[in-house]
This record gives structure tokens, sequence and C-alpha cells, in this order.
């Protein structure tokens, strides 16, 4: 049973790992469509549905079963644990941030400029490679 909430941990871990790579491209596009426009309302349709249908769902699957393959393989006295769950804490932060940012776009009050959202699609990268390193490596 282990390996496949391990393998469920792993899926879910992927498609919500596309969704925060992909969610604040569509924004850095976003940003550049006139309010009201036909291209707008169209990338709020995408923006929602990448979030609700995908994006929270597989979060939520990440950390139910990233949590359980944690307590079956009795992580969660090890460091390197304690440093993922950070960074993926932080990585659900970001996904809160999302989720904020497109309840502006949605009300037509987005600020924020393209190059904002171009520096915030590569956070989760930075994220990601330090969750992986640890995982693999468990340093400490």
């Amino acid at each position: 049973m282990e390996l496949w909430v391990k393998a469920i941990h792993i899926m879910a871990v992927i498609a919500w790992m596309a969704g925060l790579f992909y969610l604040p491209r569509l924004y850095v596009y976003h940003a550049g469509a006139a309010v009201g426009s036909e291209l707008s309302e169209t990338f709020k349709i995408m923006e929602r549905r990448l979030l609700k249908v995908i994006m929270n769902p597989a979060m939520l699957a990440a950390w139910v079963f990233g949590l359980w393959v944690g307590y079956l393989q009795s992580q969660f006295s090890d460091g390197w644990f304690h440093a993922k769950l950070f960074l993926v804490l932080l990585m659900s932060g970001l996904h809160g941030a999302l989720g904020k940012w497109r309840k502006d776009f949605e009300a037509d009050k987005n600020v924020k400029p393209a190059r904002f959202f171009r520096v915030v699609n590569e956070v989760p990268t930075v994220l990601m490679i330090g969750i992986v390193l640890l995982v693999i490596l468990k340093p400490f």
C-alpha cells in the first residue's frame, strides 16, 4: 500500500506543479489584455478552471498523500522532512497568492504588471529544486 500512496502523492505533485508553472504565465498574458476584451474574458475562464479543477484538488491530494507517506516512513522527526515541509508551506502560500490574484483579474482590478508575474513564474521552480534535493539527498 505504501507504494500506492507514494505514487498518488507524486502524481498529485506533478499536477500541482504544472498548474503552478502555468497559472503565472497566464497572468503575464492576461496583464497585457485590455479589460473587458474577449481575450481577457477567455483568460478568466482558463485561470478559474485551472485553479479550481486542477490545482486546488492536486494541492490537497499532494498534502494528504505526502503526509501519509511521511507517516508510513516515520519521517516526521527527520530534519530534511521539516525543511521540505517549510518549502511546501511556502509553495502553498504562493498557491494562495495566485488564487488572490485570480480574483483580482476576475474583478478587473489587477494592478500588477506582466513583469511581476514573470518573476513570480520562477518561484515554483526554485522551491521545487529545493524540495527535490531535500527528498533525494536527505542532507540532514
